[in-house]
C-alpha cells in the first residue's frame, strides 16, 4: 500500500479519495473546503491543514483540480520543493494539452514522475470506484499509476505519452456532448411526431442511432436506465463541465487544424445553455431548450 496525498475533494475527488483510503492506502487529503475535509476524514482519510504538508514524504500525489492554471499553481508552489525524488505525480484533472505537457516537462526537471490521468465515468462511477481512466506518460509511469488508478476504477488505459490522456479525454467527450446535442433533438422530434417516448426508445436501442447517451444516460425521465433526468437533471455531468470540456477541444482543434463542426456546434448550444443560467444542471437538461 502506498502513501498518498490527494489534492482537490470536489464531487469527483472526495469519492476518488475515499476509495483510495477504502482500498488501504494512507491517504492525506487537502482541499480549501472545511466541507470535503470533513467527508474525507469521515471516509478514512487523514486531513492535511496545507497542499505542502499533504505532500511531504508521499509515494504519490494526486490532484483533481478545475483547471490547468490551478495543476501548475499546486506543482510549482506546493510540490516542487516538497515532494521526494522519484514521487509520482498523478494529474487527474481535465486540463489543456499544452499544460499537461509543460507541467510533466517541468516535474522531470525536479526528478519526479509525472503522469496526466484524466477520468470518465461521472460523480457515480467516482463514488463507486468504476471510472475509466485515460493515461498520458512514460510506460513507467503509467505502470506506477495503473497500481493505484485500479484502486478507484474499472479501466485504466495507455493513451500514450504526456498530454495523451488529456488529449483523449477532450476527443471522447466531444463525441460525448455532440451526440447528446443529436439524442436530445431526436426524442423532442420523436414526441411531435406522435411516438411514444418509451416505444421510441425501444426501438432506438437496439437500432443504428443507439449510443451512450440514449441507452446509459437517457435525457427523458422515466425512460431508460435512472439518470439524472429522473432527478430534475440535477447531479451527474454538470452543463458548466460539458462546456469546459467542448471549449478545450475546441482549443486543440484549432491548435492542430483540424475540422470539427459538429463539435463547434455543441459547444455554441451549451454555450448558450450555460449563459441562461442552466450550468448547474446536468448537460441533458439542454433537451429543455429543444
Amino acid at each position: 500500500m502506498a502513501i498518498i496525498a490527494f489534492i482537490g475533494l470536489g464531487n469527483m475527488g472526495g469519492g476518488m479519495a475515499a476509495n483510495l483510503a477504502k482500498a488501504g492506502h494512507t491517504v492525506r487529503a487537502f482541499d480549501l473546503s472545511e466541507d470535503a475535509l470533513a467527508k474525507a476524514d469521515e471516509a478514512g482519510c487523514t486531513r492535511a491543514a496545507t497542499a505542502a504538508e499533504a505532500i511531504k514524504g508521499v509515494d504519490a500525489v494526486v490532484t483533481m483540480l478545475p483547471a490547468g492554471k490551478h495543476v501548475a499553481s499546486v506543482y510549482a508552489n506546493d510540490v516542487f520543493g516538497n515532494a521526494a525524488a522519484g514521487t509520482l505525480l498523478i494529474d487527474c484533472s481535465t486540463i489543456d494539452v499544452a499544460t499537461a505537457r509543460s507541467n510533466a516537462a517541468a516535474a522531470a526537471d525536479q526528478g519526479l514522475v509525472a503522469v496526466d490521468a484524466p477520468v470518465s465515468g461521472g460523480i457515480a462511477a467516482a463514488n463507486a470506484g468504476t471510472l475509466t481512466f485515460m493515461v498520458g506518460g512514460s510506460d513507467l509511469g503509467f505502470a506506477r499509476a495503473k497500481a493505484i488508478l485500479s484502486d478507484m476504477g474499472k479501466a485504466v488505459i495507455h493513451a500514450g505519452d504526456n498530454g495523451a490522456g488529456q488529449a483523449a479525454k477532450i476527443c471522447n467527450n466531444m463525441i460525448l456532448g455532440a451526440t447528446m446535442v443529436a439524442t436530445c433533438e431526436a426524442l423532442a422530434m420523436a414526441q411531435k411526431l406522435g411516438l411514444d417516448p418509451q416505444s421510441f426508445y425501444d426501438i432506438a436501442a437496439v437500432s443504428s442511432g443507439q449510443s451512450w447517451s440514449l441507452t446509459s444516460y437517457c435525457p427523458l425521465p422515466g425512460v431508460g436506465p435512472q439518470s439524472p433526468a429522473d432527478n430534475g437533471y440535477q447531479g451527474g455531468f454538470s452543463a458548466a463541465l460539458m462546456l469546459k470540456d467542448l471549449r478545450l477541444a475546441m482549443e486543440a482543434a484549432e491548435s492542430v487544424g483540424a475540422n470539427v463542426p459538429m463539435g463547434t456546434r455543441a459547444r455554441e448550444l451549451y454555450e448558450d445553455y450555460v449563459a441562461n443560467d442552466e450550468g448547474h444542471h446536468d448537460f441533458s437538461g439542454i433537451i429543455e431548450t429543444l
